[in-house]
């Protein structure tokens, strides 16, 4: 008998592995799903709800829905922060998140938001679970499969006496354990990411005395295991929110930061071949767009299938922007009716978005209205560029007019010559925006942009 249960339970387990193994999880991740809340410098762009982008290629987002939120918390404080999202065992994912609407730091919940979800083109289940009875917040959650203890951890930022990392397990994230002390270094730690590769457990951080950014690993994941490997990273003043993420194919990763300073709301990014290696080399900008205003947020893995109903439920922008190929942390916007670059992040962010029309003048090429000023366009007078009310004047629509052609710099991106100056291109000159003849490496890089979301 006690061999004929062994068989059994050797049978189970092995139907158990086939059931994942044909799970959405055995789905090959083909793309990927961003998850975060928005700000901007001013706080014109805060918005404290779950918000989506997807990528193809994980450095170039389209936000989903508008970029306005899919989900809103209904209890707590009717706002979130931090959002994290796990593909379970199952395959189905969870969304986690801070139980705290806008920048009052000092709302102490000690709640998180969830939410559960086959595919992330519906959310349901939306609860609150409770992770201790301490007088302290409950940030930034991260959670990850512990294979040797049959749960899931929930890690999360805490206080109790200095700023540490708690964590509770849970196998429905709706019951969880006691929690303990995750990760506590002998200094005050801020934003964990953890992702399990393989046998080893990565745990990105924040170093809350000097502000910079490291990686620790563990062979076990248990709490207290993890020994710090790298460097201390951060790009921009300040930055906070280190987000880790192996790409689809396998063959490195990538690490972003959320910088709050000089100004709120930028998003940086390293690239690495080998995680465990500590080679973090800064990633150009050139090579990658966060979502329009996003702030701390999450990324997971999606397949071909998923991306394509994300896309389906939500819908993609209706507005573009254009990045500039020279100075990619730049994007093209009006300001006192003037068409311009300027650093990206800004406010009034809708000043940087366009819609792209048929050219006014000539329907196979462009016009480019602006979103917060509809019934105005750029057109070129004197060759500098404005933002200008359409009169429905034939020389208006012409000037408003372009031919969108492979990048004059970089062939994967666009330049935009002119309709009624066709030796004239779209350029900046100073940052300002103006219509040039092209003769020199400089032009062509200061007439490429990419148009992007």
């Amino acid at each position: 008998m006690n061999l004929r249960r062994r068989a059994l339970a050797l049978l189970a387990a092995l139907c158990a592995v086939l059931v994942v193994n044909a799970s959405p999880a055995a789905a090959a991740n083909t793309a990927y799903v961003f998850a975060y809340f928005t700000e901007s410098p001013n706080m014109n762009g805060a918005n404290y709800g779950l918000h989506l982008a997807v990528s193809q290629d994980g450095l170039n987002w389209t936000p989903l829905n508008q970029n306005n939120p899919v989900a809103t918390p209904t209890a707590g404080t009717l706002g979130l922060r931090d959002p994290f999202i796990l593909r379970k065992q199952d395959g189905t994912f969870v969304i986690l998140a801070t139980d705290l609407n806008g920048t009052d730091f000092s709302q102490n919940s000690q709640y998180l938001h969830v939410w559960d979800s086959t595919n992330l083109t519906s959310l349901t289940g939306y609860r609150r679970i409770r992770m201790h009875t301490l007088n302290t917040h409950t940030w930034a959650p991260t959670a990850f499969w512990d294979a040797s203890r049959g749960q899931y951890g929930i890690v999360y930022s805490a206080n109790n006496g200095t700023d540490v990392f708690m964590v509770n397990y849970t196998t429905d994230f709706r019951t969880v354990t006691a929690n303990q002390v995750y990760f506590s270094p002998g200094f005050p730690v801020l934003d964990g990411d953890i992702v399990v590769d393989g046998s080893t457990f990565y745990l990105y951080y924040k170093n809350l005395s000097n502000g910079l950014l490291y990686g620790a690993r563990s062979s076990t994941g248990a709490a207290n295991s993890y020994t710090t490997y790298t460097s201390g990273l951060r790009q921009g003043n300040a930055m906070e929110a280190p987000l880790l993420i192996k790409n689809n194919a396998g063959t490195g990763w990538w690490l972003w930061g959320d910088s709050f300073s000089p100004v709120n709301n930028d998003y940086y990014a390293w690239s690495s071949p080998n995680v465990g290696g500590n080679s973090w080399t800064v990633l150009d900008q050139r090579a990658y767009t966060p979502p329009l205003n996003a702030k701390h947020g999450s990324i997971a893995g999606i397949s071909a299938a998923e991306y394509n109903g994300l896309i389906s439920r939500w819908g993609t922008p209706a507005w573009t922007r254009l990045k500039s190929s020279n100075f990619p942390d730049r994007y093209v916007r009006h300001a006192d009716l003037a068409g311009r670059l300027d650093a990206y992040p800004f406010d009034p962010y809708q000043d940087q978005l366009w819609r792209m029309a048929p050219g006014l003048a000539d329907s196979t090429g462009v016009s480019f209205e602006s979103v917060n000023y509809p019934g105005r366009y750029l057109r070129h007078s004197n060759y500098a560029i404005r933002l200008d009310i359409n009169d429905n004047t034939a020389a208006f629509r012409a000037d408003a007019t372009f031919y969108r052609v492979a990048g004059l710099a970089d062939s994967g991106w666009s330049s935009f010559r002119s309709y009624n100056f066709p030796d004239r291109y779209l350029r900046h000159s100073g940052y300002l925006l103006r219509v040039d003849p092209i003769s020199t490496a400089t032009d062509r890089a200061d007439a490429t942009f990419r148009l992007t979301p």
